[in-house]
């Protein structure tokens, strides 16, 4: 018993060991530069960051890409539609703070678990089931809004006509 752990204690110190070791840099004479493991004349020890790692999921925790896309169409097709009510298409409005509320409907209404999600210039603003989401601080200027129908895990089923609009704010020079 006592044998096997000092084993793996070894092996253990030998693996922090190696993944700490020092590296030098030397530059000679003319300019060229060598790194190495092992103490240089006039060379200097350097720091080094360590390297970045990332931790996959397993094979059988990651969907199939197929399987996906088939859920995905079987869930969208169960609405015929989704769209953003207000504001309309090509409408330009005065907004002091720049807030904007999206009223967003669908045909059949949403499903359990299911959400509708707003985007701004492409980017997602918020996800509400009521149908009003409210966007805080837009600037002025035109943009663009587009909605789906997002699942449980954040997945678009069923995209909507986006719709372009202005917003007129008053100006520190006006």
């Amino acid at each position: 018993m006592k044998a096997p752990l000092t084993l793996a204690t070894g092996f253990l110190l030998l693996a922090t060991a190696s993944a700490h070791a020092e590296v030098y840099r030397h530059v000679d004479a003319q300019g060229n530069v060598t790194f190495s493991d092992e103490p240089m004349q006039g060379g200097e020890e350097i720091e080094v960051k360590p390297v970045t790692t990332i931790t996959l999921p397993r094979p059988e925790a990651v969907r199939e890409t197929d399987q996906l896309l088939e859920e995905v169409e079987r869930e969208g097709a169960a609405y015929e539609r989704v769209e953003l009510v207000y504001p309309e298409h090509d409408q330009a409005f005065h907004s002091g703070n720049g807030d904007v509320t999206f009223e967003v409907r669908s045909t059949p209404s949403l499903r359990r678990g299911h959400r509708y999600e707003v985007t701004l210039d492409g980017q997602p603003v918020g996800q509400s089931s009521s149908g009003s989401i409210t966007v805080r601080n837009v600037d002025r200027g035109t943009h663009q809004a587009g909605v789906h129908i997002v699942d449980r895990e954040g997945i678009q089923v069923k995209t909507g006509q986006p719709i372009t609009f202005t917003i007129h704010r008053p100006s520190r020079l006006n």
